[in-house]
């Protein structure tokens, strides 16, 4: 594997920048979460160091042991490939292609996905480094990226991705919007959906506050435009209303969205409300799954909803938007700051995921060339 490794690595350092630059890539699978950070300082080398294990040392950090659960010390073969040499390919490509490699698993139980998480955020994050582009310029938020390294990512998302891109002109020119209208004995609901930027602007009434404002945040991070209207049994509790708004926003957004053909699908996003921080990452997957860390433990109630409502209605939207998503909590705070927080962060990846990538001509991210089978 470390003669794979040398060979990818030196086709690899063909493409990387000759400035010193950094990329941060999260890969979601439903049981695997893998960071990837990339560092070029604009070198075609890695100095003089004394040792050829010295060089791997410093240029790899790796840490995605145990390849899972089952048994406890995690697998030692997927397929026909043995788990330990993993390690040595990537110090090899790492030399090879004079970049500083980071993979960290943040989380995960099967082996098979936290190798198939590690190689997708390592490509996704070379795409991003190559690009100039990375999943957080948010200066004001710690991302785990040098800003010094990152100075030129702000402009170039914006040329990539921004509102006035060929992804953009291309994204609205889809015209992605969906509607729906449920009556039950317990809630009227009318829900529509726009993928235009927040052209038509957005008006949310479930009669929760909270709820309509989490939703409102993330529709603004987004940029779509999100018209809710429920009339629930809330003088029993918030369960119905809290669960049918979300189930019918994920179904209305899956709906906008979709074969999901040329769409860039995979993002991760943090956002930061007062002292709260945390990180969405997302994948449009049709594959729905939920992993959270989020502290709701704290009280009973955010603001006039229940914290056991908050966490079932991110799942039941989770869920309907047919999405893997997750969530991880980086830095606490007030309970309602750690709900927006959330909300914000997850319209700021739903926004990149769903936005067409040009390079992409309408073909699906997907090395099964589908996402419906």
């Amino acid at each position: 594997m470390s003669q794979v490794g040398t060979a990818l690595g030196n086709e690899i350092k063909k493409l990387v920048p000759s400035c010193a630059t950094q990329s941060r890539f999260c890969c979601p699978l439903d049981e695997g979460l893998v960071e990837c950070i990339l560092t070029s300082s604009g070198s075609t080398t890695h100095g003089e160091p004394g040792s050829e294990s010295d060089s791997k040392s410093q240029c790899l950090s790796f840490d995605l042991a145990p390849y899972g659960i089952f048994p406890k010390t995690g697998r030692t073969k997927i397929g026909n490939m043995m788990t330990a040499p993993l390690q040595y390919f990537f110090e090899s490509l790492a030399v090879a292609s004079g970049l500083n490699i980071s993979l960290q698993k943040i989380r995960g139980d099967n082996g098979h996905h936290i190798v198939e998480s590690a190689f997708k955020a390592f490509s996704r994050a070379l795409r991003n480094l190559i690009d100039g582009t990375n999943t957080d310029v948010d200066t004001s938020i710690d991302t785990g990226i040098d800003t010094a390294l990152s100075e030129g990512s702000s402009g170039n998302m914006e040329h990539m991705w921004g509102s006035e891109s060929q992804s953009a002109k291309e994204s609205l020119g889809l015209k992605r919007c969906g509607e729906s209208s449920r009556t039950t004995k317990e809630t009227t609901i009318n829900v529509a959906v726009a993928l235009d930027g927040g052209a038509k602007g957005s008006k949310i009434e479930t009669g929760i506050k909270t709820l309509d404002s989490f939703y409102a945040h993330m529709a603004k991070e987004s940029g779509l435009s999100l018209n809710v209207l429920c009339r629930g049994d809330t003088w029993v509790d918030d369960h119905h209303t809290s669960e049918d708004v979300s189930i019918a926003i994920g179904k209305v957004l899956n709906i906008a969205l979709g074969t999901k053909a040329g769409l860039n699908r995979m993002w991760c996003a943090k956002a930061q409300q007062g002292d709260a921080v945390v990180e969405v990452t997302m994948d449009l997957s049709n594959r729905p799954c939920l992993t959270s860390n989020l502290s709701l433990c704290q009280c009973e109630y955010v603001g006039d909803m229940s914290v056991e409502m908050l966490d079932h209605a991110i799942d039941s939207l989770v869920m309907n938007g047919q999405m893997t998503v997750h969530i991880v909590e980086c830095s606490s705070g007030d309970i309602l700051d750690l709900a927006m927080a959330t909300a914000k962060a997850f319209g700021r990846a739903l926004k990149l995921c769903s936005a067409v990538d040009p390079r992409r001509a309408g073909k699906t991210a997907s090395s099964k060339g589908t996402l419906s089978a």
